[in-house]
């Protein structure tokens, strides 16, 4: 197996190959801003000299390419010509617009979509000349550039020298946006003449896409080319390891990729043409980069590869949401995702004492880009109780959902494994189960020698089934690309929407173990932009490695865990039809996929999620075609405040969860606990005194007061509610009519909103919210209680707590500030690091009353957030020393006619301003914005020599966008644009 990356040398030498010659003859070509005369060139076996045509040396800036090509001219000029064999070698080509000719003949005028700079752009041809020495075309694309385009044919050495030249003038192109657009052009073309010799030699054509609407037979909906369809999936189940040549998981994988070309029923070979792999992660045998292994064995070497974090069972779907979103923008039209886990083999090995001889990848490989979060699972107190496994979380889980439905213990224990002998019957149906055992309730929640209790009320017929030999596959293409491979649409499920989102990292802070916040806001995106509820889904499947994460996923979804006639699970479950490692959703998706195919109106949704119900992604699919093009939605929403968590029991406190570990002998070993103080605090505990075991397993203690009495526990009273978190220091608000604005407010007013370290951990966590949700279009920071902030709580850094974070540092802010448009709402104070933090805004709104500054100085500190640099970046010089040096506010007028301050308005009217200027910016053009952002941030940055060149570079994709021509449209037709933010 050729190492990753040996398959990524050779395909960047290749690109770079290209590349370079694009850039050489362009710097020649572009000199004096036109083509030199003619040229040599040694492409292939023939060298080829053909003069530049007439017309070019018109333009201020052209470019060629040249080849010999094994077939006769009249071949050549036969191909070249036919315009609906354009797609097929002609990398220039994007798309039609309008109705086109058959072929290029003399006076002939059509609209096509050319590729500049990998940006559609609308050209305006009109022949010249055609005829069997080629063509001229001459036209007009946007922004006033002139265009032109030859095609020159002449016999040579018994086949014919081609020479391809493109021109372009006009303003914008006369600038440094010439340049790159130019080299664009360059490489389009020496590819287009290496494609047009493998047709006409025999050779097969690479997969071309034309970026055309594709029409939906059954439905007659007109899709855009970039819609997402899941077109084949496979999946394979070893459950007999074969020990004399043992597979390994990449190996399992391809074969689970080559089921799911065979699938697709395609008429070209679908991996091969893959131009991105991704991968989820083994468990059973690391690779550094599975995604290029993988992609070595099925042939798809020039492919990107991509692989999700090394561990979460929300890998799979995750990568099917980052494909889809790739296709959706363009950036991919034919992805492979799979994952394998050969953990039954691994284990059959160990047992003879044997280690698996597999892929040893060199060091250094790495997957062109990793998605997903890693992080430790838990803190030091969720180990030192014995919460450092799955197991006993979800088992503690379990114990908080039964507290909070008010539930017997005996008759909570017949539910869920009603609910495990269902999906047993499930796998007994699925012919890719690694059990397919249908099992009885009674079964699976009787303790016996085979089936032994693990943690209380698990049995080891409840937990993931992890040694298994599992592998799945799909393949996700964009519709042009699978109408151009020729994929039957009876194959087709559309991914409709896609979402990802977080809870409490970790599970002990969390304000409700019986809740999941973040599925809940996953699960209403999703349903939302599919424009369905939960009571339209057909076949779902919901994350099953413990009966407490379907109960989970059920309730933020709103659906009944506990009825026969709802299934939560198209497997079996990951005790039945197996626990793949970080892989059982893409099984979920690719037994989805045929559900709906045979019930093409119905809605399907898959659940995944990593470690203790922390990390969650979801997708919804359909067969009928989408009203709204795809989205990977990554919500923002107002997040419970976090529990602080305490090891010792000082007082009294309602029992929240329990769970009993027992050793292999069926014996406990101790009993774990969690129980909230009057003040919200979550105390862990594990208790192995035989008396405490006693007391927490011989009667309920759920909802009752436990107290120290010595040494022991003591149970009081009936059941009591759980205390509520203490009030969340960052709150979160969505503005506007679409929830554009998301408002972040500092919400400690009895401390002048004084940041300390969970205040500012909570702040960096809105922050990150609000940049990864595509929906949140501009930010507005403000503070609660008539005071923005007072900056540091310096009582809190005098213990040790200092508020900085891993990511955005001091204050969960100031080294890296939002990249969306963001505006202080200033109310009151704004000093030391408040007024730090107002200085990471682009905009700032203030009540006449507000004041600013730095005094740090009187306090023998230095205002080192940020505050320093970014005065003297943003103020006169003079101002910048005052607040520095004499540390004395300033008044919001003072610093409104320094420029700092965008808007003085009345007290208490701060926040509105802020709203009304957010709703003015999302109002405009989103790609026009974000630039626009960036440029103004990068300048200063920039030598005068470059700025020019750079500000072209990042304007151009905007200035030939879409919504760039529908701002024009808009405004001649007099009406509001409808931006598309591409």
């Amino acid at each position: 197996m050729t190492s990753s990356p040996a398959r990524r040398l050779v395909r960047r030498a290749q690109s770079a190959r290209v590349v370079a010659r694009a850039l050489t003859r362009t710097a020649v070509d572009t000199i004096g801003g036109a083509v030199a005369g003619s040229r040599t060139e040694d492409v292939g076996a023939v060298a080829v000299d053909l003069p530049a045509p007439a017309g070019v040396d018109g333009y201020a800036r052209a470019v060629s390419a040249q080849r010999f090509v094994e077939a006769p001219p009249a071949a050549v000029a036969e191909l070249v010509r036919d315009l609906g064999r354009t797609a097929d070698w002609l990398s220039l080509h994007v798309a039609w617009r309008g109705e086109r000719p058959e072929r290029i003949d003399p006076d002939v005028e059509f609209v096509q979509q050319i590729s500049l700079m990998d940006i559609p752009a609308q050209a305006r041809w009109h022949a010249e000349r055609a005829d069997e020495s080629g063509f001229a075309l001459r036209g007009t694309g946007p922004m006033g550039i002139t265009v032109g385009l030859w095609c020159s044919l002449a016999p040579h050495a018994g086949g014919t020298a081609v020479r391809m030249d493109g021109a372009l003038d006009g303003a914008p192109v006369r600038g440094p946006i010439g340049l790159t657009a130019v080299r664009s052009v360059e490489a389009a073309l020496t590819e287009s003449l290496a494609e047009l010799a493998s047709l006409l030699e025999g050779g097969a054509a690479a997969l071309r896409v034309p970026d055309e609407p594709v029409v939906h037979e059954r439905t007659g909906a007109v899709l855009d080319p970039t819609t997402p369809v899941v077109i084949g999936v496979g999946q394979v189940v070893r459950r007999s390891p074969d020990l004399d040549a043992p597979q390994e998981p990449v190996a399992l994988a391809a074969e689970a990729l080559r089921a799911a070309a065979a699938d697709a029923g395609a008429a070209i070979d679908l991996l091969s043409a893959a131009d991105t792999v991704y991968a989820v992660p083994s468990a059973s045998w690391a690779y550094p980069d599975q995604a290029g292994a993988v992609a070595e064995l099925v042939g798809a070497l020039e492919a990107t590869t991509v692989q999700t974090s090394q561990y979460g069972g929300d890998g799979a779907q995750l990568a099917l949401n980052d494909a889809a979103q790739q296709v959706v923008d363009g950036r991919a039209h034919v992805v492979l995702v799979s994952g394998a886990e050969a953990g039954s083999t691994v284990s059959a090995l160990q047992r003879q004492g044997r280690d698996p001889d597999w892929t040893r990848q060199p060091a250094g490989t790495a997957p062109d880009r990793e998605i997903g979060i890693d992080r430790p699972a838990n803190t030091e107190v969720e180990t030192s109780v014995g919460l450092g496994a799955p197991i006993f979380v979800y088992a503690l889980i379990e114990s908080a959902l039964r507290g909070s439905e008010g539930s017997e213990a005996d008759e909570h224990l017949a539910a869920i494994a009603d609910l495990w002998s269902r999906g047993s019957q499930v796998a007994a149906e699925n012919p890719y189960a690694w059990d397919p055992t249908a099992r009885t309730a009674a079964e699976i929640a009787t303790a016996t020698p085979d089936n032994r209790s693990i943690s209380d009320p698990y049995t080891k017929l409840m937990c993931a089934n992890l040694q298994v030999d599992l592998t799945a596959g799909a393949i996700v293409t964009s519709v042009a690309a699978a109408q151009a491979a020729g994929v039957p649409q009876d194959r087709w499920v559309f991914l409709h929407a896609g979402a990802s989102a977080t809870d409490e990292w970790f599970v002990s802070e969390r304000a409700d173990l019986a809740a999941s916040p973040a599925i809940a806001a996953a699960a209403s995106a999703v349903l939302d932009h599919a424009g369905i509820t939960a009571d339209d889904l057909g076949p779902v499947d919901l994350y099953s490695c413990f009966p407490a994460a379907v109960q989970l996923g059920a309730k933020a979804l709103g659906l009944p865990w506990s009825d026969p006639a709802r299934p939560l699970t198209v497997t079996g479950g990951l005790t039945s039809a197996g626990g793949p490692g970080n892989n059982y959703g893409l099984h979920a998706v690719a037994t989805i996929v045929p559900a709906l195919r045979a019930q093409p109106e119905a809605f399907g949704l898959s659940s995944s999620l990593g470690w203790y119900a922390t990390k969650h992604a979801l997708g919804v699919y359909s067969a009928t075609p989408p009203t709204t093009p795809f989205a990977h939605l990554k919500p923002a929403f107002d997040r419970p405040p976090a529990r602080r968590v305490l090891t010792e029991l000082d007082g009294t406190a309602v029992v929240e969860a329990v769970t009993v570990p027992f050793d292999r002998d069926g014996e406990p070993e101790a009993v774990v606990l969690a129980a909230i103080t009057p003040a919200g605090d979550r105390v862990l505990l594990r208790r192995e005194d035989p008396a405490d075991v006693a007391l927490l397993t011989g009667s309920d203690p759920l909802r009752r007061t436990v107290r120290l009495d010595g040494d022991l526990l003591v149970l009081e009273g009936e059941r009591a509610a759980l205390p509520a978190p203490p009030p969340a220091t960052v709150r979160t608000e969505r503005h506007g009519d679409d929830g554009e604005i998301l408002v972040i407010t500092l919400d400690r007013p009895a401390v002048r909103n004084a940041v300390d370290r969970p205040m500012a951990l909570a702040l960096e966590r809105a922050v990150d919210d609000a940049e990864a949700d595509a929906s949140v279009r501009v930010i507005v920071l403000t503070g609660a209680g008539g005071t923005f902030c007072a900056g540091m709580d310096l009582s809190g850094a005098h213990r040790g707590e200092i508020p900085v974070t891993d990511r955005r540092g001091p204050l969960g802010l100031t080294a890296e500030p939002p990249t969306k448009p963001t505006i202080a709402a200033v109310e009151g104070p704004a000093l030391a690091g408040g007024f730090e933090l107002v200085l990471c805004a682009d905009l700032v709104v203030a009540a006449e009353d507000a004041t600013f500054g730095l005094p740090e100085a009187k306090r023998g500190l230095l205002a080192a957030a940020g505050g320093l640099w970014r005065t003297a970046v943003r103020l006169p010089r003079p101002v910048a020393m005052e607040l520095a040096l004499v540390a004395d506010p300033l008044s919001a007028r003072r610093l409104g006619e320094l420029g700092l301050v965008n808007a003085v308005v009345e007290p208490g009217t701060a926040l509105e301003a802020a709203l009304d200027l957010a709703r003015r910016i999302a109002a405009n053009a989103p790609l026009s914005v974000t630039v626009g952002k960036q440029i103004v941030d990068a300048a200063p940055t920039w030598s005068p020599e470059e700025g020019f060149e750079r500000q072209s570079e990042m304007a151009s994709p905007v200035i030939l966008s879409d919504d760039s021509r529908e701002g024009v449209a808009a405004f001649a037709e007099k009406r509001t644009p409808r931006w598309t933010n591409r």
